[in-house]
């Protein structure tokens, strides 16, 4: 076995379950199963290397410089990664390279500015699991220094993992997970011992318990806590040092989105990828302010005043216009101040975002000034610190122009240090020296072709022609031989080439360690620049949504205490954005005395949908401090928002559409509050007739009788709910308006009082493009059933409807032949004569 092979297996046992990159010269290299691993995720070739006698293993690698790209389709796909470097100088190493593991990458510790979505959150979680269904839940972002936890339900856990969308969960060995879609990281039961996990957060931040964070009653929380935190210790131990201390939060504190409302309302993303509420508000000018957006749209208040904070913030930059404009134009050239302060204490920060804090931070001060004269935000003017000593020393340290690299050299600025201004004269007088070389070489050997060259292998050389070759000096050395030339060494060229080396391995030094002096100083000012980060983005949110408000004449809502929600013209936020054509607003009304719940029936594709998610979306919208699509709103304030508006089977867990249903419903009815806010669209439709009308209205008659009376709206096609207005007094109807002229019908997307008499299927098949005479055979089939319920009396009873609608002579032909009195001849010719007149009956 190889040296090499032997220091590359030593490492692996340490990272069994990361890929390791390990670094050889320019390249990253990749072994046995990794190595198979990294040659199908990355499509590159695996090929084979002798590591020692009789002994070739799988190969695969890549350039250096493609590593962020590789990580990030490896941790994409789930996949953790152990990056191994060369820690010594190859050229001064004395045998084989020192290596070691540098940092290792997961998808819940990746700080890298390319690997990150950076106008969301990266999530790492940890889930304990109690006696019960009790959880604890801790998360941070190691990006930002966000660190939080709490404790909650198994109902409510599931809502939660969907509101944060962690990157990476960290869950004990053999606990079942809550939610199979995201990528968990098992970890042995004893990591999970709360006694261990307390000493984890009471060690790292100094602290002698943990009633501080309020956890002290919270065991399940501060053990989740305390196991995220030894991870980052372990994975990113770069990025422990700006872990903000733990802010222990309550589900009760914000409205809840459950995660079939998150879902179902479009707040965050879509399964074709289309608009969604945070893509039409997003008029955010910095990635810290996008984050934020995010956040306070997945978390809306509940306290009343801090939400009219939050409007009269967005109503002062909706009236100035020119403050609005003024402010944005300077929150577009900040740069991501939260990533680059936590890269910085982390020592991972690049030249390109160092300087990118040198330009944006004397931004602030103009952002305080324009801040200060205006009552609404002079609050976070307050907040809002200026760096400007932070600013100078950057300002003063790096190059106007910087590379992306350090390695590229020419980082700092000129004057910043005497020691490095001094080598860099020695390094310009040295290309100075080697011109005025070149020039005399030419001199003495009379040779003008002669070039004076350099490469990495045999450094500086002069390089002349075979043709020329008999004149060069004897003294001069023959170093290489070309095809049509030969290259030599003269003793003042090898002087010359050591001080040159010599002074630019010293510059190259010289310039880390002052950049690092830089890095140092940025991370020493990082917990104030979070919290100048924290500021920026609020107001980047505060202008965004007044910006919105203005373009799309949006109001500000009035947000109280009450059990009342009334709406004027409201509108679909994420609909309306779409459409090229004037949106319709309607009304809403409903309360908990007089109108609780609103059966609404009405046509498909008519509105009804779009008409219940939109009053979801205005009530989010107003309690995450925004404008709202109306002329005007009145708020209630709302706890729970829960919405069952469409599904599809759930075929991986095996359940059907109407068992996915039936969940959602249960869910809803268990946790609705007398504040919550009920959402429902065709309750039942995925049964029997009976089975779904019953299910329907035994929901609407559960709901009235809710010692809460939740707000509820509920859409339906059984017209036999609507009579549950004349039995429940808070119940009312109320339809899609609908304008008939003969076949042609048009939907005009208002909502009215009163019930809907049809569903205009038929007309929604047409309008899919349906043949001609199966519409025709439609028709046919329903005027006879909806004549043979009126003949029955069915008294608004739904009937469990016949596969077919037979003709009745037919049937009565039929139901007349006596078949014991019919020989087998005459009972096959009897039933050949009833299946034609069946079809002569169809085709008519």
């Amino acid at each position: 076995m190889t040296p090499i092979r032997r220091q590359y297996l030593e490492i692996k046992k340490r990272y069994p379950h990361a890929l390791v990159f390990f670094r050889l010269g320019d390249f990253y290299e990749t072994f046995d199963d990794d190595a198979r691993v990294v040659s199908r995720e990355l499509e590159i070739a695996l090929t084979s290397k002798p590591m020692g006698k009789n002994l070739r293993v799988p190969l695969a690698g890549f350039p250096y410089h493609s590593l962020d790209t590789h990580l990030s389709r490896l941790l994409g796909r789930g996949y953790k990664v152990a990056v191994c470097e060369q820690t010594e100088d190859p050229k001064a190493a004395k045998g084989l390279v020192a290596r070691e593991v540098v940092r290792l990458v997961t998808p819940g510790t990746v700080s890298d500015g390319p690997l990150l979505a950076a106008a969301a959150n990266n999530y790492l979680v940890a889930l304990a699991s109690g006696q019960g269904s009790g959880w604890g839940l801790a998360y941070a972002d190691v990006t930002t220094g966000e660190y939080a936890a709490c404790e909650l339900e198994e109902s409510e856990l599931v809502a939660e993992l969907a509101r944060l969308r962690p990157a990476e969960v960290l869950i004990a060995e053999g606990v079942a997970r809550p939610a199979e879609s995201l990528l968990y990281t098992p970890l042995p039961v004893q990591e999970f011992d709360g006694e261990l996990a307390a000493r984890a957060i009471t060690e790292h931040f100094g602290i002698l318990s943990l009633a501080g964070f309020g956890c002290a009653d919270l065991p399940l929380a501060a053990t989740a806590a305390g196991v995220l935190l030894t991870y980052i210790r372990e994975n990113q131990k770069g990025a422990l040092g700006l872990v903000q201390p733990l802010h222990v939060y309550s589900l009760d504190s914000s409205l809840a989105l459950d995660s079939s409302a998150l879902r179902n309302l479009d707040v965050l993303n879509r399964h074709d990828g289309g608009p969604t509420l945070v893509s039409v508000l997003d008029r955010t000018r910095t990635k810290m302010g996008g984050r934020t957006l995010r956040a306070w749209l997945t978390r809306p208040l509940l306290d009343v005043a801090a939400i009219e904070r939050r409007l009269d913030r967005v109503q002062a930059l909706h009236d100035d216009a020119a403050l609005r404009s003024a402010l944005q134009d300077h929150l577009r050239r900040l740069p991501d101040i939260e990533r680059a302060a936590i890269r910085c204490t982390a020592g991972s920060a690049g030249p390109r975002e160092l300087g990118a804090l040198r330009d944006g931070l004397p931004l602030l001060p103009a952002i305080h000034r324009l801040l200060a004269p205006d009552v609404s935000l002079v609050e976070l003017a307050s907040e809002l610190q200026t760096h400007d000593e932070l600013a100078a020393v950057l300002a003063a340290g790096l190059a106007d122009e910087v590379p992306p690299a350090l390695e590229q050299g020419n980082v700092i600025r000129a004057g910043f240090s005497a020691d490095l201004d001094n080598l860099r004269e020695v390094a310009r007088d040295a290309r100075r020296l080697l011109g005025e070389l070149e020039t005399e070489a030419k001199g003495e050997s009379g040779i003008r072709s002669l070039k004076l060259g350099y490469n990495r292998v045999f450094g500086y050389y002069l390089e002349v022609s075979t043709a020329n070759a008999a004149l060069v000096p004897e003294s001069w050395q023959r170093r290489q031989t070309l095809t049509g030339g030969e290259r030599y060494i003269t003793p003042a060229l090898k002087e010359l080439e050591e001080r040159i080396l010599s002074a630019g391995e010293r510059i190259e030094a010289l310039e880390r360690d002052l950049f690092r002096g830089l890095q140092a100083t940025v991370a020493a000012h990082a917990p104030a620049l979070l919290a100048t980060a924290r500021t920026l983005a609020e107001l980047d949110v505060h202008a965004a949504l007044a910006e919105v408000a203005l373009e799309r004449n949006y109001c500000r809502p009035l947000v109280d205490d009450s059990r009342g929600l009334e709406i004027h013209e409201g509108r679909h936020p994420v609909v309306e954005a779409a459409l090229d054509e004037r949106f319709v607003g309607n009304d809403l009304a409903l309360d908990c005395d007089e109108q609780q719940i609103m059966v609404l029936t009405g046509p498909n594709m008519a509105g009804k949908s779009t008409y219940l998610r939109q009053a979801a979306l205005i009530v989010i919208m107003a309690q995450a401090g925004s404008f709202v699509p109306a002329t005007s709103a009145r708020i209630g304030v709302v706890d729970r928002v829960h919405a069952r508006v469409g599904t599809q089977d759930d075929l991986a867990a095996g359940q059907s559409t109407f068992m996915v249903e039936m969940v959602e419903t249960a869910a809803i009815l268990n946790q609705a509050t007398a504040r919550s806010l009920l959402v429902f669209d065709e309750i039942g439709r995925g049964t029997s007739t009976y089975d779904g009308i019953s299910v329907a209205r035994a929901v609407v008659e559960h709901l009235h009788g809710h010692a809460g009376r939740p707000r509820t709206l509920f859409a339906t096609h059984y017209h036999e709910l609507t009579e549950l207005a004349g039995a429940l007094p808070r119940v009312r109807n109320y339809h899609v308006a609908v304008s008939e002229d003969g076949d042609d019908v048009v939907f005009l997307h208002r909502i009215l009082p009163g019930r809907a008499d049809r569903s205009y299927g038929i007309h929604v098949a047409r309008l899919a493009g349906l043949p001609d005479s199966l519409l025709r055979r439609a028709r046919d089939i329903l005027a006879e059933l909806e004549d043979g319920r009126r003949r029955n009396g069915q008294n608004g009873h739904a009937a469990q409807l016949p596969l077919l609608a037979e003709p009745p002579a037919l049937l009565a032909e039929l139901a007349a032949t006596d078949i014991d009195q019919l020989s087998p001849l005459e009972a096959l010719l009897r039933l050949n004569q009833l299946r034609e007149r069946a079809r002569a009956a169809v085709e008519d």
